[in-house]
C-alpha cells in the first residue's frame, strides 16, 4: 500500500487552502498514484479569530447507510469526497472546523475510493498549554471534546483515528491497537517550540509502542501575520519505530509503501499484544 502525505502552509483564506489542497492532492496522484492520501490538521482554516473560523465551519451532511450523507455538504466535505471519487483513491481529510448545532469539533473526515464517507472522528484531546515561547493556545475555548474511538477498515487493513495532541496520549495508542488498528493517522498543526523536540520521539514511540504504522501528515510554516509557526516534519514511522519517510520543511507531499509482511514480523518477534496484563 502507498500513502501520500500532505503537508500544508494554511492561512486565513479558506478557498485559497482548499486549492492548495486540491493542487497538492493531485500532484501527489501524478507522481506517486498513493492508495492513501493524508491531510493535516486544520487544512481548511487557521486564524487567531475566532469569529472567523466559526463562520467558516462546516455542518457535515447527516450519515446514511451509504455513507454519502443526506444534506448538501460544505466545501471542504464536498472537495474531499470528489477527490476520492476523481482520483478512485482513499482520502483522510486531516480535521477540519465542524458546526453541530451550536457546538464546534475539530473533526477528520475520511472517504474511500468510491467517495463514501467510512469515518468521522472529533478530537478527544484538547490543547491547552503555555509553550516554551510563553504563547498560550486554548483550544477548549474553541472547541468541544470528542468521545468516541474511531477506526475504519481500508481494504482489509484497520486505520485509527487520532489529531495532533492526541498523541501524547498512548492510552487512546492502545485503544485503537486493541481494535486492530495497523495504521494510525495523526493529522497535526504542531508548534515549532514543542515539535523540534517532542514531535519525531512521540510519534516513534507511539508506533513502537503499538506496533503500528504511524502517518503524520503536518503543517508547516507561520500564520496569522507570522505570530505562529508549525514544526513541519510529516513523517511515516513503521512498527520498529523507523522514520521511512520525512517531508522537507515547506509546503508539498512526501509518499512511503506499508509492508505489511514487516507488521507482522514486528508483532511475531515481540508479541506486546499478547503480554499486556493491564
Amino acid at each position: 500500500m502507498k500513502i501520500s502525505l500532505i503537508q500544508m502552509n494554511t492561512q486565513e483564506n479558506k478557498a485559497a487552502n482548499l486549492a492548495q489542497a486540491e493542487q497538492l492532492i493531485d500532484r501527489a496522484v501524478a507522481e506517486d498514484r498513493p492508495d492513501l492520501v493524508l491531510l493535516p490538521e486544520m487544512f481548511t482554516l487557521l486564524s487567531e479569530s475566532l469569529e472567523a473560523k466559526r463562520a467558516q465551519a462546516e455542518t457535515l451532511p447527516a450519515r446514511t447507510g451509504d455513507g454519502r450523507g443526506a444534506d448538501a455538504p460544505g466545501e471542504a466535505y464536498a472537495l474531499l469526497r470528489g477527490l476520492a471519487a476523481r482520483h478512485r483513491i482513499h482520502v483522510h481529510g486531516g480535521s477540519l472546523l465542524e458546526k453541530d448545532g451550536d457546538k464546534f469539533f475539530n473533526t477528520s473526515v475520511a472517504f474511500d475510493r468510491s467517495g463514501r464517507e467510512v469515518a468521522r472522528y472529533r478530537k478527544i484531546h484538547l490543547f491547552d498549554v503555555v509553550t516554551p515561547d510563553g504563547k498560550v493556545y486554548a483550544e477548549s475555548a474553541n472547541v468541544g471534546r470528542g468521545q468516541e474511538i474511531v477506526t475504519y477498515d481500508l481494504e482489509g487493513h484497520t486505520v485509527g483515528c487520532s489529531i495532533c495532541y492526541d498523541v501524547r496520549f498512548p492510552e487512546l495508542y492502545q485503544a485503537l491497537a486493541k481494535r486492530g488498528a495497523e495504521i494510525i493517522v495523526v493529522p497535526s498543526a504542531f508548534t515549532l517550540q514543542t515539535g523540534k523536540d517532542h514531535w519525531e520521539p512521540l510519534l516513534r514511540a507511539r508506533a513502537i509502542e503499538t506496533e503500528t504504522y504511524v502517518l503524520a501528515a503536518a503543517q508547516t510554516g507561520s500564520f496569522a501575520n507570522g505570530t505562529r509557526t508549525h514544526y513541519g516534519h510529516s513523517l511515516v514511522a513503521d512498527p520498529w519505530g523507523h522514520v521511512i519517510a520525512r517531508a522537507q520543511d515547506t509546503v508539498g507531499f512526501v509518499t512511503a509503501r506499508l509492508d505489511f509482511g514487516l507488521l507482522r514480523d514486528v508483532r511475531q518477534r515481540i508479541p506486546v499484544a499478547q503480554h499486556k496484563v493491564l
